[in-house]
């Protein structure tokens, strides 16, 4: 494979979307499924950095490469953070690679998923146009919220080149607690009352290798200790160690082995009642509930749990992304929405980008 073509500038980026039929933007190689089709691989890692950032008004704009890791520690500190709570922060995951993969951590149960904190973005469509789009300020309603739309797109659509968020404060304090559970449905119960409870949790995970839940409270510590034990004193749980946060390991998906197949798969809560068994009944294949059960991570150790895992799937209606391994992309034949190909017929007639439909 030949090595991909590195734009220092938006202007450069541009031209490199021209010089070819066929092209296909990489960043830094977190989530290689996405990225393998055919074309010039056009690379972002060398559009990086911070182009603007108001902390007073809760916003920055980064280039498309900006590794997270940067943007993480410039917004800690002012004391403010990334609320959607992106992964793979330490495996080097850059902004554009986040947008394009669509992807949220933990977080997104209270604050919301990457697109609710999009503002606007600069990208390069098929025809070689730097387009801009959505704005730099949080009030902004001036055309259609196409930085919305790319957001899980999948370099479907063109390449982004610069990318504008708002934030918001980083909580002064954490705790997380785990809440036990003897199977499936019992996960779901605490699931649900956890989402009608006053608590207002950060996160609300499911526990890699088990039925228990992990519960993150952020804010005050006087207020997260009444919390913890008014929450303790209506579930079954143990309080974990003082300032460990036990989330950072499924932001980095350390309890996958780093070779397995990553797949992501969105999901209701219900869901998870009768998927998580069959998926344990494979050989090889792990999973964890994330986000109070609104999606299932799986790891497959090797590639002949392939077809036990979408049947699976098939027989429960749902579908998977594919981030990292030799397996197909889409884990179902569902149709993709039709305002997809509209969209692609506006942005790229030329067909310059990957179909990514397998």
């Amino acid at each position: 494979m030949s090595s991909p073509v590195q734009p220092t500038s938006l202007a450069a980026l541009a031209a490199a979307v021209r010089s070819a039929p066929r092209v296909i933007a990489v960043g830094a190689g977190t989530k290689p499924r996405l990225s393998a089709a055919e074309g010039l691989r056009i690379s972002t890692t060398r559009l990086s950095g911070l182009v603007e950032y108001e902390p007073d008004e809760f916003t920055f704009t980064a280039l498309a490469g900006t590794p997270l890791r940067e943007i993480a520690t410039a917004l800690a500190s002012c004391g403010q953070h990334l609320p959607f709570d992106p992964p793979m922060v330490a495996a080097g995951a850059t902004l554009g690679g986040t947008v394009a993969a669509g992807l949220s951590g933990p977080g997104r149960v209270r604050f919301g998923g990457l697109r609710d904190f999009i503002l606007g973005v600069r990208f390069v469509d098929g025809l070689g146009r730097l387009l801009h789009l959505g704005g730099k300020v949080v009030k902004n309603a001036a055309g259609f919220d196409v930085p919305k739309f790319l957001c899980g797109s999948l370099g479907r659509f063109g390449v982004l080149g610069e990318i504008t968020f708002k934030v918001f404060p980083r909580p002064p304090a954490l705790r997380t607690l785990r809440l036990r559970a003897d199977g499936p449905g019992e996960r779901l119960r605490i699931f649900r009352a956890l989402g009608r409870s006053r608590w207002e949790p950060v996160a609300v995970e499911g526990v890699p290798g088990s039925h228990d839940v992990w519960v993150q409270l952020g804010g005050a510590a006087a207020a997260l200790d009444a919390m913890a034990q008014d929450i303790l004193g209506q579930f079954p749980g143990v309080r974990e160690i003082e300032g460990a946060d036990l989330l950072d390991g499924l932001r980095e998906f350390t309890w996958a082995p780093p070779d397995a197949i990553l797949v992501k798969v969105p999901v209701t809560p219900g869901d998870t009642v009768p998927l998580s068994p069959a998926l344990d009944a494979i050989p090889g294949v792990r999973h964890q509930v994330g986000a109070a059960g609104a999606v299932v991570w799986m790891a497959l150790e090797h590639f002949g749990a392939v077809s036990a895992v979408r049947a699976v799937l098939e027989r429960h209606g749902l579908d998977g992304l594919t981030l990292r391994g030799d397996a197909p992309l889409w884990w179902s034949s569902l149709p993709r929405p039709a305002v997809e190909s509209a969209v692609r017929l506006a942005l790229d007639p030329a067909h310059r980008f990957p179909d990514l439909g397998s």
